[in-house]
């Protein structure tokens, strides 16, 4: 057993033999800014300013010899080799919570296919279940596979007992075909978390805009239904883009959120719609809408983005062109260690 200590905020943590410097810092509610846990991306990436670490499988790419000579280290792929001390960039946000990262059991209470490729999950925990943050994800262990998938907490954090998650169907993913092929009602599934720096600046006091594409509606919803039940008093808006009317999960629940509260909107979009769906709302994608219903002008509000890739930097460059900018922008990105390795940073968004 090591001490890490992290500057500039003389954090002391425990370190066991073989756990990495994220992995000690996290379950002792400690953030450190990271993204694919990989070792390939180098958002972890921190100084050792004294002792001595195993870099462990960080690429070459992500961190390079000349940084290695210089002290630099991946903190998701680092352990240490007796006491270190590292400098870290910390973003200490008066809105973030400090949440103890830790392992879970939950059984399946029920799933629902809420779309067509979309299977909503209700895992119950015992005891006092698991606190998080709306808008943090969990890493999920599904048996006879390798490594973890992510997923968003679909749920209001007022449920600690029973957690919410959506997996979508993804063509040719081995995680979640077996999701999908196999969970039932009484299985019991692992996971570590909460996870993730995607919550509300509740602090700023601003209209909010969430832009959510297909499963992309998790975080949001538990946000939202945060928000609702805690008495958050600015305008909310929730533009959601879809196919095709069977694939708007939740849109009921949205109704019924948005008659109930006089500051939520709720703007469904389809892309895909067809004449026999007898559709008469929004139409085409879903950050277009979201120009037409602000009339191009974004400014005071804050913009939250949950969705593909795609839909994120369309909706970044028409929230930007609106006069919203980096500061008032959020998002949440899930990277597989393939999608570490080819995914390049936006330049539009630095926090991409």
């Amino acid at each position: 057993m090591s001490t890490l200590t992290i500057e500039p905020t003389g954090d002391e943590v425990e370190v066991a033999e073989g756990q990495t410097l994220l992995d000690a810092c996290l379950r002792n509610g400690i953030w450190l800014p990271h993204a694919c846990g990989h070792g390939l991306c180098g958002t972890c990436k921190v100084t050792v300013l004294e002792g001595e670490v195993d870099h462990g499988n960080a690429s070459s790419f992500a961190l390079m010899d000349f940084e290695r000579d210089e002290g630099r280290t991946l903190a998701c792929s680092a352990t240490a080799l007796g006491n270190v001390v590292i400098e870290a960039d910390i973003d200490d946000d008066e809105d973030a919570r400090r949440i103890t990262v830790a392992d879970y059991v939950g059984t399946v209470a029920r799933t629902e296919m809420v779309t067509p490729d979309i299977m909503a999950i209700w895992l119950a925990l015992p005891g006092s279940g698991i606190d998080f943050q709306a808008g943090q994800y969990v890493n999920v262990t599904i048996p006879g596979i390798e490594g973890t998938r992510a997923f968003s907490l679909a749920g209001s954090p007022s449920q600690p007992n029973e957690i919410e998650l959506h997996v979508r169907l993804v063509p040719g993913g081995i995680g979640t075909t077996w999701l999908h092929e196999n969970l039932k009602a009484g299985d019991s599934l692992s996971f570590t978390g909460p996870l993730g720096r995607f919550y509300v600046r509740r602090s700023a006091e601003k209209p909010l805009i969430f832009i959510a594409g297909g499963s992309g509606l998790s975080s949001p919803k538990s946000m939202i239904l945060d928000l609702l039940e805690s008495g958050y008093e600015e305008q909310i808006t929730l533009l959601h883009g879809a196919r095709r009317p069977h694939d708007l999960h939740f849109a009921e629940l949205f109704r019924q959120l948005e008659q109930d509260h006089d500051n939520l909107r709720y703007i469904p979009v389809l892309s895909q719609a067809e004449e026999g769906d007898g559709w008469d709302g929004e139409t085409g994608y879903v950050h277009d809408a979201a120009r037409r219903l602000f009339d191009s002008r974004f400014n005071g509000h804050q913009a939250y983005l949950c969705g593909p890739p795609a839909m994120i930097d369309a909706a970044i460059t028409t929230l930007m062109q609106g006069r919203l900018f980096e500061r008032d922008i959020f998002m949440e990105k899930f990277l597989t260690a393939a999608d570490a390795e080819n995914t390049a940073r936006s330049p539009l968004f630095k926090k991409i």
